[in-house]
């Protein structure tokens, strides 16, 4: 598949690529994400060519289900078994091609470097898989968050996940969430 090289287009490549490809069939290709925010990061791309959230309408429905259910099998898997995941997809995708996220919520990854990556998975901008199939089903559409709310998301103070503590910075916050991980 030829891109044109920037770099929101680099999913489409990584479709086509062998060390970072878990499993594919006609409908769709989970990947290992390149830049992993988590122990365990999947992206689980449609080949049907769907730009993003924006594009998706009602005739998707089974697609999207489809997806969340393959994501769903997936944390399945012995090796994470142990593991909590999220599955989702950012309100304003920063990837050209729709795909769904497939997280641990361990967040310990050398990749996880910034407020943005950690807000784009920890607040409301990490829009919940089953939620998306929930309203497609009900009203036809996605209900998207409007850019002014997704920049709020990505401006919100950093914040541990797991419970209240406040960090000054993104090495305090890493540093503490470790202890969670013991």
């Amino acid at each position: 598949m030829k891109t044109n090289g920037h770099w929101s287009n680099g999913l489409l490549s990584a479709m086509e690529d062998p060390e970072l490809i878990v499993q594919s069939n006609s409908k769709l290709v989970v990947i290992q994400d390149k830049f992993p925010k988590a122990e365990f990061h999947y992206l689980i791309i449609p080949r049907e060519d769907i730009h993003s959230l924006k594009a998706v309408d009602k005739s998707h429905l089974e697609l999207l289900k489809y997806m969340h259910s393959i994501g769903e099998r997936l944390t399945q898997e012995p090796r994470h078994q142990s593991r909590t995941f999220k599955m989702g997809y950012h309100a304003e995708a920063s990837m050209t091609r729709l795909h769904l996220h497939v997280i641990s919520d361990d967040m310990n990854s050398p990749c996880l470097k910034t407020k943005k990556h950690w807000n784009s998975f920890t607040t409301d901008f990490f829009l919940d898989s089953k939620e998306v199939c929930e309203n497609l089903e009900k009203y036809g559409k996605i209900k998207l968050l409007s850019s002014e709310y997704c920049k709020k998301m990505m401006d919100t103070p950093l914040k541990c996940h797991k419970c209240d503590y406040i960090p000054k910075t993104m090495p305090d916050l890493k540093k503490h969430i470790m202890k969670h991980l013991k």
